[in-house]
């Protein structure tokens, strides 16, 4: 005889995956915000930022380096309401992928930058020390919350879900 052990009061992953769901859009959407906002005010160190990293010319540095903090505040808010979360996941995940492999990048050639992550970013002064692994860790923590978004985009209190009309729980994605 078979007995499985059931946990009095564990609760059933259909009813908690929507709300933890909820909680990785908003993290991912808080992320995106940050970084963007607190990049958005200078563009032109946002640009020196990328430049540090010493894989693209100056001045495809200094365009992407313009352009990111745009991408990252329409990222977040996009995963703020809920709108299009899959494809903001699906570019989220793409993005982190990026910035994971340029630390890691920056580590391995032995440069001593500051990620520019959620700052201005770019060369570390002399005597300061570069915090390549934590970056690299918080960074993937941030794509497991878009991987699990790019797998369970709907939330409860999204615009994905008021235009789909269903409940999350009643659907099979």
């Amino acid at each position: 005889m078979t007995m499985t052990a059931r946990r009095i009061g564990a609760v059933p992953w259909p009813a908690v995956r929507p709300w933890l769901g909820v909680a990785a859009r908003l993290g991912l959407a808080a992320v995106w915000l940050v970084a963007g906002g607190t990049k958005v005010g200078d563009l032109a160190a946002s640009g020196r930022a990328v430049n540090a990293y010493q894989v693209l010319p100056y001045d495809a540095a200094t365009v992407i380096g313009a352009a990111l903090p745009f991408v990252e505040l329409a990222l977040g808010l996009l995963l703020l309401v809920g709108l299009a979360t899959r494809l903001a996941a699906g570019v989220s995940a793409a993005l982190l992928v990026v910035f994971v492999a340029g630390i890691a990048s920056a580590w391995a050639r032995g440069l001593a930058i500051d990620c520019g992550c959620f700052g201005s970013g770019g060369q570390l002064a002399a005597g300061q020390a570069p915090s390549y692994l934590p970056e690299i860790l918080r960074d993937l923590g941030f794509l497991a919350l878009a991987g699990f978004l790019l797998t369970w985009p709907r939330t409860p209190v999204s615009v994905d879900g008021w235009l789909a009309g269903a409940p999350v729980e009643d659907e099979d994605e």
